[in-house]
């Protein structure tokens, strides 16, 4: 069974999740506070961590950014509803998505299978692709990125977006296209989702500020990865 760390103070609900989450082959593991959460999310490794943003010790926020200073764990942020600054401050911080509070138990297991998806793959299937474009070199056997000879350090989200740009460098990548093959869903125009991730990776990519122009917005239709010399390579 695929292993579940739920950190929520809203009993009733973590035990209706786990009895839910339970018919589908996942084992969940519920903390009630951030402090603790936070330790338990440091002490084992997890599937997938689901995070409220509101928790007594530490709030999610904290929570999230503790975590992402050492792990790229898969996270899903569970936030209030309507509350769009803590989704958008969620998905900067490093939340792989966020599901608003109320939501539909079947609603949160397509997101959590949109997120395993990107991060677990048959060991008979792997990859042994190396795309490399001006400096940049994303090799998808070992999940590495390197840039000018240094590593990058990405989450699943965002090695999945910047491993879309690179197989299409110089050409326009849709938000529909990367919508739905990286995070698993249709895109909707008020989702501020997938434009946050390449505002993160964008960041990431820019270093010292000579790459600022990597990822290009197009408006109104989606995202290319610039390049100059128009060579790119890759390898199987």
């Amino acid at each position: 069974m695929e292993e579940i760390l739920l950190i929520d103070d809203d009993v009733e609900l973590c035990s209706m999740l786990a009895d839910y989450l339970g018919r589908y082959g996942f084992h969940v593991s519920a903390i009630h506070r951030g402090d603790s959460g936070l330790k338990e999310a440091l002490k084992k490794q997890y599937a997938l961590i689901l995070l409220d943003v509101m928790l007594p010790g530490l709030d999610g926020f904290e929570v999230l950014k503790r975590i992402r200073a050492v792990s790229s764990a898969n996270i899903l942020l569970l936030t209030a509803r309507g509350d769009d600054i803590d989704r958008i401050v969620g998905l900067e911080i490093g939340a792989d998505d966020y599901l608003p509070k109320p939501f539909n138990p079947r609603e949160l297991l397509a997101r959590m299978r949109a997120i395993l998806r990107r991060s677990t793959s048959n060991e008979a299937a792997i990859e042994h692709t190396l795309l490399c474009v001006e400096g940049l070199e994303l090799d998808a056997a070992a999940r590495t990125v390197l840039q000018d000879g240094e590593k990058i350090e990405l989450t699943d989200v965002e090695f999945a977006l910047l491993k879309a740009l690179l197989q299409s460098s110089g050409k326009v990548v849709t938000r529909e296209e990367l919508a739905e093959n990286v995070l698993g869903r249709k895109f909707h125009p008020f989702d501020r989702s997938l434009d946050m991730h390449i505002s993160r990776l964008r960041r990431k990519l820019s270093g010292d500020g000579k790459n600022e122009d990597r990822v290009k917005t197009v408006r109104g239709t989606g995202y290319q990865l610039t390049i100059h010399s128009g060579h790119s390579m890759t390898k199987d």
